[in-house]
């Protein structure tokens, strides 16, 4: 199924903040935030299990269950598993370091075979006390894709989850699947197989205003000629785009706070948002079928549909290219 006919609207949630991403979030606050959500109107939600050890599923699934299943669109992530034990000091999640330390203490398991993908998708369910989820993301799969392992752990996920998930895709019990990354390596190389037939992506961070040239020129094209469809995540770059200091879940680098600064002089010019600039471009390029930002605060998401529907003026967009601070290729809501 395209993932532009499943998603209900170009925008959704992101859940990773409510897996106490960077801070210790009370339950209230992370509980207001999701009915804030659904009370604007949002109807495609994601999560993973990773996103503080489950933590983010747990309080995503207590909110929905209330609200009735037909009506929104949820997606979840294997290739990690949550399980029971603690986790005993500090969790090595690679360059995404210490990013859910404040989540629960349980130990989460890389793991992209064929029955810990199936355990997975049960697992999520009960977290999201949902019958069903409708697209699964293999996640962060080969993401250390300069180490000695990364060819490795794809070769298992193909065996495994791909194998696996194109098998519930077409027995109807999933309605869509693909990889959910913040690399683009791996999406090129599933692009290349025959076999098995992902309904799209979910790629974090690498199709922002901030860093979009190679997504744009390796897999933007395939992904349109197929008919697929990108989810783009992390729209605000780890939120260094829209205020935040840190870039790639870590303290942005002046080159990023310089470009920032130089995107946003000519923003304030204009009168134009920095979440409006971020959104839009995301959503100029015809792969994309939504765009999900991440919130842990009620009064985001309505600022997150300001921004979407927020009036940008041409002549914004093409003093951004004349600037040289977009890729020449980009598409821009002005070449519409």
């Amino acid at each position: 199924m395209s993932l532009k006919t499943l998603l209900p609207e170009r925008i959704g949630f992101g859940t990773a903040p409510l897996g106490n991403m960077f801070r210790d979030i009370p339950d209230d606050e992370a509980n207001a935030t999701v009915e804030a959500a659904w009370n604007d109107g949002i109807r495609y939600f994601d999560t993973a299990p990773f996103y503080g050890a489950g933590l983010a599923e747990l309080r995503l699934g207590k909110i929905l269950s209330a609200h009735p299943r037909d009506e929104y669109v949820l997606s979840t992530k294997v290739g990690r598993l949550v399980l029971d034990e603690k986790e005993d000091g500090a969790r090595d999640n690679g360059e995404k370091g210490g990013l859910f330390e404040h989540g629960r203490p349980n130990r989460v398991v890389d793991d992209y075979s064929h029955d810990a993908t199936l355990r997975s998708l049960d697992d999520s369910m009960q977290r999201l006390r949902t019958d069903r989820i409708d697209i699964a993301w293999v996640h962060d799969v080969a993401q250390d894709f300069y180490g000695d392992e990364w060819l490795a752990q794809f070769e298992r996920a193909r065996t495994g989850a791909f194998r696996a998930l194109d098998k519930l895709r077409d027995e109807g019990v999933i309605k869509a699947w693909g990889l959910g990354v913040n690399r683009v390596e791996a999406i090129e190389l599933l692009l290349d197989l025959d076999e098995p037939r992902p309904d799209g992506f979910l790629l974090a961070g690498r199709y922002t205003l901030l860093d979009h040239a190679r997504a744009l020129q390796r897999v933007m094209p395939k992904v349109a000629e197929r008919g697929l469809g990108v989810v783009v995540g992390g729209p605000y770059s780890s939120g260094v785009l829209v205020g935040g200091k840190t870039f790639e879940y870590a303290p942005a680098p002046q080159r990023i706070l310089d470009k920032v600064a130089r995107i946003k002089a000519i923003a304030d010019r204009y009168g134009v948002s920095m979440k409006a600039a971020g959104l839009r471009f995301a959503l100029a390029n015809p792969a994309v079928a939504a765009v999900i930002p991440g919130a842990s605060r009620p009064d985001r998401i309505a600022e997150d549909r300001a921004a979407l529907n927020e009036d940008v003026p041409a002549d914004f967009w093409r003093e951004l290219r004349e600037a040289q601070l977009v890729h020449p290729d980009a598409p821009l809501p002005v070449d519409d």
